[in-house]
């Protein structure tokens, strides 16, 4: 079992309830209930999942994350996941001046996006097997900027010449990849510095974990950190939690997913064939469901509370009251 488990919470900054006073005021709540760290996603052209509803409002995550460091001293800020829409310079600029604001508290998630049509919107190309490339050469050049170099680039995307970055990040810049599939598992061993994948169920992260670490070995890397991101709901009974979840669409999604485990009848059908993609009932529901992950060797869990977000400081009290103290070694 992993020692040193750490917890986070996706941050309200889109849907129905989007609120930029939610964000600060849970993410100050979240540091004093002992939260590690609080999170937001990106996006360009912001369209809802099926399952969580209609409602585009999505108030930029690195603007929130900015206001969210200036309210506090200890939470790490992260972006989960950053996707490749912007040029490279900027990109590498926005997250070494959101480190000087921090002072370092920062980590870079990376993924290829869930959304093709975000990609042709800035004019890129929105096919996966360049979107991964886009991702890979980003992580490299943001790194390449960050350490000082005075950098040349040319491709089919990016060309310029001699660019220095200055103020450089405070610390180094974490880069966590997402994705939930084997070729994700393959870019985080290429150039990532942890595995977050967005939403995955029990079996999947087993199965990739074990993936993980075969990739790792052959390559002579360490252990990589890994964390999950499950939909929550938590309420003093199960009934009342799960009134909030949209199970239906969850299975729906669920079955969409293509590199997925299937359960032994071939489709997800029931609540527990997706065990792990959403975390739902009592505060003893959710520690022993949260201790599934840490058995199998997460080091982080970040919550994502987005179908609860109208029960915002609710969700924060019951988990920083009741789950996380039960879960600390």
């Amino acid at each position: 079992m992993t020692a040193n488990l750490k917890f986070g919470l996706v941050l309200p900054h889109f849907g129905q309830h989007a609120s930029t006073k939610k964000c600060l005021e849970g993410s100050i709540q979240a540091e004093a209930y002992g939260f590690d760290s609080v999170w937001v996603r990106d996006h360009l052209v912001f369209t809802p999942y099926a399952m969580e509803g209609t409602d585009n409002t999505h108030i930029e995550g690195l603007l929130i994350l900015s206001a969210v460091a200036a309210v506090t001293r200890k939470l790490t800020l992260g972006t989960a996941m950053t996707i490749c829409h912007r040029n490279p310079i900027h990109l590498a600029q926005c997250f070494a001046g959101l480190s000087r604001i921090a002072n370092g508290r920062i980590i870079m998630g990376m993924g290829l996006g869930g959304f093709p049509h975000e990609f042709a919107a800035a004019g890129l190309p929105s096919r996966t097997t360049e979107r991964a490339y886009l991702a890979k050469i980003n992580a490299d050049l943001c790194r390449r900027l960050w350490a000082g170099e005075r950098v040349s680039h040319k491709d089919n995307y990016y060309n310029f010449q001699d660019v220095e970055l200055k103020p450089a990040p405070v610390s180094p810049i974490p880069i966590w990849c997402g994705g939930s599939t084997s070729a994700a598992c393959r870019r985080v061993v290429e150039f990532g510095d942890g595995w977050l994948p967005a939403r995955i169920t029990i079996a999947t992260f087993a199965k990739r974990l074990a993936y993980l670490w075969e990739v790792s070995q052959k390559v002579g890397r360490p252990m990589i950190a890994a964390g999950v991101m499950p939909l929550t709901s938590i309420a003093r009974d199960k009934e009342t939690a799960l009134r909030h979840v949209n199970v239906k669409g969850l299975i729906h999604e669920a079955n969409k997913n293509s590199s997925w485990v299937k359960p032994a009848g071939g489709i997800f059908a029931t609540l527990d064939d997706i065990q792990g993609l959403v975390l739902a009932g009592t505060p003893n529901d959710i520690v022993r469901q949260v201790r599934v992950y840490q058995a199998l060797g997460a080091n982080l869990v970040v919550f994502d509370l987005r179908f609860r977000y109208s029960d915002w400081y609710q969700q924060i009290n019951l988990l920083g009251n009741e789950v996380l103290p039960a879960l600390q070694p």
